[in-house]
């Protein structure tokens, strides 16, 4: 796993989403959009996933797309985000405290089955003060009974769901809709705040675009 940081180190917010290579010519405009938007200096860290559909899911499932299964590696990579986010964590100064004093917020997030990973991530740790879950793999074989049966251990979830990610031939994916409906109704009994926002378009429309809105959400309703 490799992380590629941006952004200001000794930033109150800490940012963070596991991206494959295809995402990495895009990180470091997608850094400055959120910092520029958001108006306030913001750490960035992409963490680099070598295989997508091992590393990112939460336990063992057969083919969705193709013959590629999925290796249930998550907790792996967890483990080496968690330590990752202990580093980062402990510069010293925030954005808004020099002295350093003040507890610094690590956010979460992803596209697709790293939208998933980082939903799943906040049922395992209370480290995160926020995740972002934009269109999320929510179809994933037992996550919506893993939520029904556990809590959440986040301050606040953004979901988003493009508004044609349902409306698909593949009966297991044409479920997400109603699984991100209720994953709202489940998060909210949790006691956690949550939203969820509706994009225009299929699974594949302005991904980019997307993830730092949910980004830009989580900072604003945290701050």
């Amino acid at each position: 796993m490799t992380a590629f940081e941006y952004g200001d180190p000794a930033s109150g917010s800490i940012l963070i989403e596991p991206v494959d290579e295809r995402d990495l010519p895009l990180i470091a405009k997608r850094a400055e959009m959120i910092r520029e938007l958001s108006g306030t200096e913001i750490r960035f860290v992409a963490v680099g996933v070598k295989d997508w559909n091992n590393d990112l899911s939460p336990w063992k499932a057969e083919a969705v797309f193709g013959n590629e299964g999925f290796g249930g590696g998550a907790k792996e990579t967890l483990s080496a985000i968690l330590e990752l986010a202990t580093r980062v964590s402990s510069d010293k100064g925030s954005g808004n405290d020099p002295s350093g004093n003040k507890k610094k917020k690590i956010y979460m997030g992803g596209y697709s089955l790293a939208g998933l990973f980082s939903l799943w991530a906040a049922y395992q740790t209370d480290v995160f003060s926020g995740i972002a879950a934009v269109s999320p793999s929510l179809w994933y074989p037992g996550f919506m009974d893993h939520m029904r049966e556990n809590r959440i251990r986040t301050e606040r979830v953004d979901l988003s769901l493009g508004d044609r990610e349902e409306k698909v031939r593949n009966l297991l994916i044409s479920q997400v809709g109603n699984n991100i409906r209720e994953a709202y109704n489940i998060i909210k009994r949790d006691g956690a705040e949550c939203c969820l926002t509706w994009n225009e378009g299929n699974h594949f429309k302005d991904a980019d675009k997307r993830t730092v809105s949910a980004f830009l959400r989580l900072i604003h309703d945290n701050d």
